[in-house]
C-alpha cells in the first residue's frame, strides 16, 4: 500500500490538475496524489479540444457554467501570462446565415449581457470587413473569447505539483474504491493507495467510479465523438476570429466552427456523433460492454427517440466528408474538400438523466470522504481553475465533510 496522503485525485486531465493546484496553494502542508490510468496526462478531453477559452455566451445566467466560465477564463489568462504559455484574445463571431438565426442572435445578445459580457451586433457589411472570407446576414462579436494550449497548461501544473508536496502516478487504472470511517482505499491494477479524502474527476468513467463509492447513480455517461479537420497550410490565414454558427437551442452542442489554434493552424469542427465505446475515437473503436450499458439505460433510449433526426444528420456528416463540408460552407463558402485534412478526434463525456435529459451544467455528487465531478461539459477546460477553487473550498472548509450529500448543481 502506498504512503497515506491527505488527498487523492483520480483523473489527470486539466480539471483534476487544477483541483490539485488549488489544494496545494491553499493547504501547502497537505500531501496529495493524482492517479491517471493513461501513460501520460491530458490524453482524453483535455488533449482533444479546440483550445478555446470561452467567454460565457451560451450559459444560463446564474448557473455554475456561467459563473465558472467567467472567473475561470481570467484565471487561465493569468496563469498563461505567469508561465509563458500561449494565450491570444482573438474574439469570436457567431454568424447567422438565415433569418431564424438572426432572431436567435438577439436572444444570444441578451444572454451575453446577462452574463456580464459586452457583445457587438454586426451587420453583413461589417462582418465582411471583419472577416472577408465569412458570409452571413449578421453576426454577434464577443471580443473576450480567446485561444490557448490546455495540454501545456496541464503539464505546467504537473511540474508545480511535483515540485511541491504532490505525486503523480501514471498507468494507474482504478479497479475499486472502498471508503471507511477513517479514510479511502483506492485499488489499481498493481497497488493500493490510502487517503483521507478523495476527489474523482473521472470524465468518461465518472458514473462507474461513483458506483464504486456506493453512490446511487441516477445518470449514465454517453460518449459523443467530436471529429475535426485541419485546414491546409494555404488556408491557415482564412480567419482571425473564431467563427461559430448560431447554435440550435434544442441541442447541447455548439456546431462545427472554424478555430485558429495557438500553434498557427486552423481547425474545423467538431461534429457530435455517438461513439461506439467510451473511448471511441474512431468508428473502429467498439466496446460491447459500453454499448450494452448505454442501450439498456432508459434515459438514453428516450433521448434517442427524441433526437434520432439530428443523430442521423451527425452520422451522415461523420461518414461523408462532403456533407461535413456543407456545414462549413454555410458561413465560409470558399472552403473545398481539398482544404480539409482529418486530424485526431475527441470524445465528450455527456451525462444523461433517467428521463432522457442531457445534463447541461456541472454535476457533483458526494459521500462523507469522496467528492465526484460527474458531469463537466464545455466549458470545463476554460472553467478548470474555478472548478478547482470550488472543490478546494468544499474540501478545506470546516464543515465540508459533515454533510451527507450535495444537491445537483
Amino acid at each position: 500500500m502506498g504512503q497515506r496522503t491527505t488527498f487523492c485525485i483520480i483523473g489527470g486531465g486539466i480539471v483534476g490538475l487544477a483541483t490539485a493546484l488549488s489544494i496545494v496553494r491553499r493547504a501547502p502542508n497537505a500531501s496529495i496524489r493524482i492517479l491517471e490510468k493513461e501513460p501520460a496526462l491530458a490524453t482524453h478531453q483535455t488533449g482533444n479540444n479546440s483550445g478555446v477559452v470561452h467567454a460565457g455566451v451560451y450559459y444560463q445566467p446564474g448557473s455554475l457554467k456561467a459563473k465558472f466560465c467567467r472567473s475561470g477564463g481570467g484565471a487561465i489568462e493569468e496563469f498563461c501570462n505567469q508561465y509563458g504559455i500561449g494565450f491570444e484574445r482573438r474574439g469570436k463571431l457567431i454568424v447567422a446565415t438565415t433569418m431564424l438565426e438572426v432572431e436567435r442572435l438577439a436572444e444570444l445578445n441578451a444572454r451575453c449581457i446577462a452574463n456580464g459580457l459586452t457583445p457587438n451586433l454586426v451587420d453583413r457589411s461589417q462582418l465582411r470587413d471583419l472577416e472577408p472570407h465569412i458570409s452571413g446576414l449578421a453576426a454577434l462579436q464577443i471580443a473576450a473569447s480567446a485561444i490557448t494550449d490546455f495540454p501545456a497548461i496541464t503539464r505546467k501544473i504537473a511540474e508545480i505539483i511535483n515540485g511541491a508536496c504532490g505525486e503523480i502516478v501514471l498507468n494507474a487504472e482504478v479497479k475499486d474504491i472502498h471508503e471507511t470511517a477513517s479514510g479511502v482505499i483506492i485499488t489499481t491494477g498493481s497497488n493500493e493507495y490510502y487517503c483521507d479524502h478523495l476527489v474523482v474527476c473521472g470524465g468518461l468513467n465518472a458514473d462507474r467510479l461513483a458506483r464504486m463509492c456506493g453512490i446511487d447513480v441516477d445518470f449514465q455517461i454517453a460518449p459523443f465523438r467530436g471529429e475535426y479537420f485541419d485546414l491546409s497550410n494555404a488556408r491557415a490565414d482564412i480567419v482571425h476570429h473564431m467563427i461559430y454558427p448560431v447554435p440550435d437551442p434544442e441541442l447541447p452542442f455548439l456546431g462545427i466552427h472554424l478555430t485558429p489554434m495557438i500553434d498557427g493552424r486552423v481547425t474545423v469542427g467538431p461534429n457530435a456523433v455517438l461513439a461506439l465505446a467510451r473511448e471511441g475515437y474512431s468508428w473502429g473503436d467498439v466496446s460491447i460492454r459500453d454499448l450494452r450499458e448505454l442501450i439498456f439505460f432508459k434515459g438514453f433510449r428516450t433521448l434517442a427517440r427524441q433526437n434520432w433526426r439530428s443523430g442521423l444528420a451527425e452520422f451522415r456528416n461523420s461518414i461523408f466528408k462532403d456533407h461535413y463540408l456543407e456545414q462549413c460552407q454555410k458561413y465560409c463558402p470558399s472552403l473545398t474538400l481539398a482544404d480539409l485534412n482529418r486530424r485526431s478526434a475527441g470524445v465528450r463525456a455527456q451525462a444523461i438523466l433517467a428521463d432522457g435529459t442531457m445534463v447541461h451544467d456541472f454535476l457533483l455528487r458526494e459521500t462523507r470522504r469522496t467528492l465526484h465531478i460527474c458531469n463537466a461539459p464545455s466549458p470545463a477546460a476554460t472553467s478548470s481553475f474555478a472548478i478547482g477553487e470550488h472543490i478546494a473550498d468544499r474540501l478545506l472548509s470546516e464543515n465540508a465533510h459533515k454533510e451527507s450529500s450535495i444537491a445537483n448543481v
